[in-house]
């Protein structure tokens, strides 16, 4: 079939959108084009570099008519690096698109017609707000580039400086580029794996000042390195300088090996009140102004009243676990990555909060198995996953959990309408969607969502006042809600009435005719839970 376009010809086209990953989509003859750094409402000369089935992809040449919207980038290679997709949109532009494909994506992959969506929380000055970089490193030895990876390759665009990252960025590469130079530093091709240096990664704590210079190298050492210290010493607040071995031939940046040449193994920051330790594989906001925001809105979200037993999944070093532990009764925070769990654990205890405990494992097998073991309960769950979203056992789990609230926190917006749609079509309800724009400049954003419970549960089906219908002998002894007060205190576990007539109706003692009228079998107590309903009625002499 002949197509409408050919390659390597030049059209003229108008924009009518822009596309999830910031490109100009426009049609030529009724076929859909994809046109990076074209704007709506452009009208575009364009040279077509290739044609697929049913879409093409085109350079563009000329701007014949330019977008209100458009504005000059501050950066000078913002068109070739790959970190920046949208410098050339004005910000309150970029706000209405951010919010615009989180509600793209709620309906045309979840499915929810007319949802609303809070407009996206932008920043007072998008500019410098990165705390953490990873710079690639490459180029001949003698001739060092370090700079960023141009879009969808992994060349390296060369970059002095970065207005994305923190300002002090640009004094440390500067001075690590000198001494790379100097003493003729290896630079690291990873087309035949050979050279020794990788990246350079830096971290930055906003309130507290302290940098972390970072460098991971294909080896075990770092020729010359004392004097690179003493160099990097000189900027004011270092405070931690390391090298990070990783020998494998892989496009991940750090390997597990790390080496203190100076200083502290990490550096200290703080989200509001609470201050967070940081190592080079810690997983850490990225925008601490905005990180505020976001963690701000899940917890007015979770809407916590001192009672409540919460669940945070994919904690990482426990930041948002320890801003909820201020409200809540009791955190439970699951990760995979053992060194995060052990910084969340000391990041607990650092700020005097007692009331978090801390799991290593994958949260899709970690929690379905602490279910089935424990009868896990929780008030609230909350989730940030990576950007693949939640596993289907973990959603799973979370549903029948029955949690009252779920706040999804999410960086990925495409996941989040496909795991929302999920979760809704078992029992849970959405009632509320922010956008946080943490990555100005940048395609990505992050979405808050609050889930409710909507499905009727066959454990509380019948959790009336039944003190008043229920008044035997024995239950004068204790009530329903005293008995749930003492398993929940004593034990931990939450049970419901039915589960205490089913046991109480095993004991011989009577639970009243209401009690027959709902399903007494179609709940199985589960053995931890039966002895704590047992030890509860012994408590109180009813049995």
């Amino acid at each position: 079939m002949k197509l409408p376009i050919e390659k390597n010809q030049r059209y003229e086209m108008f924009i009518e959108d822009i596309g999830i990953h910031g490109e100009g989509i426009g049609r030529i003859h009724g076929f859909t084009v994809f046109v990076p750094d074209a704007l709506p409402t452009e009208k575009v000369h364009v040279l077509v570099v290739k044609v697929k089935k049913h879409f093409a992809y085109a350079k563009l040449l000329e701007i014949l008519e330019p977008s209100k919207d458009r504005v000059q980038p501050k950066c000078p290679v913002a068109t070739k690096c790959g970190g920046c997709q949208l410098q050339h949109l004005s910000y309150p532009a970029q706000l209405a698109f951010k919010t615009k494909k989180v509600k793209d994506h709620l309906e045309r992959i979840g499915g929810f017609s007319d949802v609303e969506v809070g407009f996206a929380k932008g920043m007072q000055d998008p500019w410098r707000y990165r705390n953490k970089a990873q710079f690639p490193v490459g180029g001949e030895t003698g001739e060092p580039k370090i700079g960023f990876f141009a879009n969808h390759s992994h060349r390296i665009i060369d970059t002095e400086t970065c207005y994305l990252q923190n300002e002090i960025n640009d004094t440390i590469v500067s001075m690590i580029r000198a001494f790379f130079t100097e003493y003729e530093i290896t630079l690291y091709d990873e087309t035949i794996h050979r050279g020794l240096v990788r990246h350079i990664l830096t971290r930055i704590g906003k309130q507290t000042g302290e940098i972390m210079v970072c460098i991971v190298i294909n080896g075990k050492h770092l020729p010359h390195s004392e004097v690179l210290v003493e160099r990097l010493r000189s900027i004011s607040g270092m405070t931690s300088i390391v090298l990070n071995k990783n020998t494998a031939q892989t496009n991940i940046i750090l390997g597990e090996q790390v080496h203190i040449l100076w200083g502290k193994p990490y550096i200290t920051d703080c989200i509001g009140d609470v201050v967070f330790e940081i190592s080079p594989l810690s997983f850490y906001q990225v925008n601490p102004m905005q990180t505020q925001i976001l963690y701000q809105t899940a917890l007015d979200f979770a809407d916590l009243h001192g009672n409540e037993t919460v669940l945070d999944l994919y904690c990482g070093i426990g930041t948002i676990s320890l801003f909820l532990a201020r409200h809540a009764k009791h955190v439970f925070g699951v990760e995979i990555v053992p060194e995060a769990i052990a910084d969340a654990k000391n990041n607990a205890m650092q700020n005097h909060i007692e009331n978090a405990t801390f799991y290593a494992g994958a949260a899709e097998e970690l929690i379905p198995q602490l279910y089935a073991k424990e009868a896990l309960s929780a008030d609230v769950v909350v989730v940030d996953p990576p950007r693949k979203g939640c596993d289907t056992a973990l959603l799973d789990t979370i549903v029948q959990i029955q949690p009252k609230k779920m706040v999804y926190v999410s960086c990925d917006s495409a996941t989040l309408a496909r795991d929302l749609a999920y979760l809704c079509q078992r029992g849970f309800q959405l009632e509320r969607v922010q956008v946080v724009d943490m990555f100005p400049s940048t395609v990505h954003v992050e979405t808050v969502v609050l889930l409710s419970q909507q499905k009727p549960d066959d454990t509380i089906e019948i959790d009336l006042d039944l003190d008043e219908l229920d008044a035997t002998a024995a239950e004068t002894k204790a009530t329903y809600e005293e008995i749930k007060a003492y398993v929940w205190d004593k034990h931990h576990l939450k049970v419901s009435s039915l589960y205490i007539s089913q046991i109480k109706r095993k004991c011989g003692l009577e639970v009243g005719q209401n009690y027959n009228l709902s399903k007494p079998e179609s709940a199985k107590v589960s053995a931890k839970k039966e002895a704590a309903i047992m030890d509860a009625l012994k408590h109180f002499q009813m049995i």
